[in-house]
């Protein structure tokens, strides 16, 4: 007989949240390691991981199946009452069809599922059917569930129903044998129904050594300590990703149990669709295409906007812009990011001068999405988009903090509630806070735990951590329920904890979300985007940053104050060479003003006595990336043609007579170390 061959199609990731401790990159490594040509992901009721799990496999030479383990409620998804808890159900996805019948289906287990856990029905089901291949489940699915309880007839008509709506060669019973008692009966009654039988193992981490930590996980998750007696226990350590040889020896007595995990390891083949680019469509004037609407507003706006006539050389850089965006199909996007910034300047909402890379682009400044005039600083539109490396473009836009949901409201309306969603993140356990939790879950005195967390640096991983803080090694090497802790915390420390809202990511498409990403629903009601956002890039979706600020919010109301007094107030009328303004810099006294109240900052102000705003934007280059950073590199020696070529002629000779910003760097990096 030759080596026995097997495929994990029933396996959680670390994106089975606070229950799965399979990290994705050494459970890839492992699955190379044993031989595996596939292996699958079926995290409870969410796609989260579908792009770093795909990725990972496929650079490891491993076959990645995108599955999920789906809650099916005992009726209707729509009956949110009762305590009967929904069933488990294995499902895989054979093709790209059933890929995208899978994010439909997991995501109206949130969108119109939800009763404690997102639970699909039947009639889902059976609409999303296709391409689809499913498994009977664990212990907590529906067969084995209703033979446990003593209703075998039960049991084999619910058998019945899942063949009659996916197909008989699309569904499978699911033999299982992690030492549980239950699982021995419940698998001869399975075997008995003569159906086609796979055999899987419910793989919740990589090797039996790592059964505490998941018991921790559980434990954190539920907020429960380890010697709770009513606490949840999976009572075995068999759950792990298991070899070919180990499952052969509990399975291979059955005919197909181990033979169809591979034959459906074949038949499900999913190829994602990478590197696209999917841009919602702006809603244009009659006569108009996206790039002659573009170029019409440029046109018309390029003379207001610098007071009746353009500067010289500003029509050429517009038109070299305006090709390169239209040559490269980003003409609707930035009609749509004009369009709600427009907007929001209509209904007095307060919107940012511009940050990052979009504030160097002429596009921008003349269609007011941005206030920084590239032309005035010398800044490089190819910052911000290169034909020679395609690559979604990113504006990062900044609003009253107060008054940022209006602006996603009105995108809302206009682009439709199902095309139009927030972005998810991921808190992860960082060092400290995965000693907390773990220090709760194994039951430490939080005295004795706050006193470990405090002895790692901020910002150091565990193992950094115990390299550099002697104190926390000796207490490591000294006490052992001290080296449990930090060990199992090693063990959980950057794990995904709980999703939450992104900050400012809102994601827009021409079609419906569900179309392109799976959807999940926040514990507010708000529903957001399961991919993060650099999942979304990965997959061509548009994401833009609404990103609310404070300082706007002070702004205006310091605005609406002063207009008691003076009625004509203009913000924006304010000179930026203000004596008494860079007399108070120069003193230090920039607390609560934006990215110069660090207290070194106002020290190097102090030695430094600004008196024009090139000054501030060599401090501005070492306090944060910004549009005005590489200033020094493009002008000081004339290192960079281009940028001169587009600079300012009253701005030139001002960098240029004492070498500019460079030599402000070089004291403001002595001061500051």
């Amino acid at each position: 007989m030759g080596r026995p061959e097997f495929v994990h199609l029933h396996l959680h990731t670390e994106y089975s949240l606070l229950d799965g401790a399979n990290r994705i990159e050494p459970l890839a490594r492992r699955a190379a390691e044993l031989g595996m040509k596939a292996m699958a992901m079926t995290d409870h009721g969410v796609l989260f991981g579908v792009l770093p799990f795909y990725n990972t496999m496929r650079r490891h030479g491993v076959k990645p199946i995108i599955g999920c383990e789906l809650y099916v409620a005992p009726g209707s998804r729509h009956v949110k009452t009762g305590g009967e808890k929904p069933y488990h159900l294995t499902v895989l996805a054979e093709d790209y069809t059933g890929y995208k019948n899978l994010v439909k289906l997991v995501s109206a287990g949130y969108t119109e599922g939800f009763y404690y856990k997102p639970r699909v029905d039947l009639e889902l089901l059976n609409t999303y059917r296709k391409g689809l291949i499913v498994l009977s489940g664990c212990l907590a699915g529906e067969v084995s569930q209703k033979f446990l309880s003593g209703q075998a007839d039960e049991a084999r008509r619910a058998i019945g129903r899942y063949r009659e709506i996916f197909g008989p060669d699309h569904y499978f019973l699911e033999l299982q044998d992690l030492g549980l008692p239950e699982q021995q009966g419940l698998n001869c009654f399975l075997l008995e129904q003569g159906l086609p039988v796979v055999a899987t193992n419910d793989a919740h981490y990589l090797g039996p050594q790592d059964a505490r930590t998941q018991d921790v996980l559980i434990c954190i998750g539920t907020n429960k300590t380890i010697d709770d007696p009513n606490r949840l226990r999976m009572n075995t350590n068999e759950m792990y990703v298991k070899s070919a040889e180990e499952m052969y020896w509990r399975f291979g007595h059955i005919p197909g149990a181990l033979e169809n995990s591979l034959a459906i390891a074949e038949r499900c083949s999913v190829e994602l669709p990478m590197g696209q680019i999917h841009l919602p469509h702006y809603a244009l004037p009659p006569g108009y295409d996206a790039p002659g609407y573009l170029r019409k507003l440029c046109h018309e706006r390029i003379g207001p906007r610098y007071g009746g006539r353009p500067p010289e050389g500003a029509m050429e850089r517009l038109e070299h812009e305006l090709g390169v965006i239209i040559h490269m199909g980003f003409a609707g996007y930035f009609l749509i990011v004009w369009d709600f910034v427009e907007y929001a300047r209509s209904r007095g909402i307060p919107v940012g001068p511009g940050r990052g890379s979009g504030a160097s682009s002429l596009v921008a400044y003349v269609l007011g999405i941005t206030d920084v005039d590239p032309l005035r600083y010398g800044l490089l539109f190819e910052r911000f988009l290169n034909p020679e490396r395609v690559d979604m473009p990113d504006f990062d836009i900044d609003f009253c903090y107060e008054r940022r949901g209006e602006v996603i409201e009105y995108v809302h309306n206009k682009y439709g509630a199902d095309c139009v969603a927030q972005v998810i993140t991921f808190n992860t356990m960082a060092a400290r806070a995965s000693v907390r939790d773990v220090g709760r879950a194994l039951g430490m005195s939080y005295a004795e735990v706050d006193r470990v967390a405090k002895l790692l640096p901020w910002g150091q991983s565990l193992d950094s951590a115990l390299e550099k803080a002697e104190e926390l090694r000796a207490l490591y090497q000294e006490r052992e329920e001290v080296r449990t802790l930090i060990d199992t915390a090693r063990a959980v420390e950057g794990m995904p904890r709980n999703p939450s809202v992104h900050a400012a990511g809102v994601v827009i498409t021409a079609e419906p979300l569900v179309e392109h990403v799976p959807l999940y629903k926040m514990g507010d009601d708000s529903i957001v985007t399961q991919f993060d956002m650099d999942q979304l890039k990965e997959i061509g979706l548009l994401k833009m940053d609404f990103l609310g600020l404070r300082t706007l919010t002070v702004i205006d109301h310091a605005v609406k104050f002063v207009r008691r007094e003076q009625p004509d107030f203009d913000i924006e009328k304010v000179p930026m060479d203000d004596p008494e303004t860079y007399a108070m810099l120069a003193r230090g006294e920039t607390l609560g003003i934006f990215q110069l109240e660090a207290g070194w900052v106002a020290d190097v102000l102090r030695q430094m006595k600004p008196t024009r705003f090139e000054d501030i934007i060599a401090t501005i280059s070492l306090c944060r990336p910004g549009p005005m950073e590489h200033i020094p590199d493009y002008i000081a020696g004339k290192q960079n043609p281009e940028a001169v070529k587009y600079l300012h002629p009253d701005l030139e000779p001002i960098l240029s007579e004492t070498y500019g910003v460079m030599v402000y760097q070089e004291q403001i990096i002595q001061i500051a170390n």
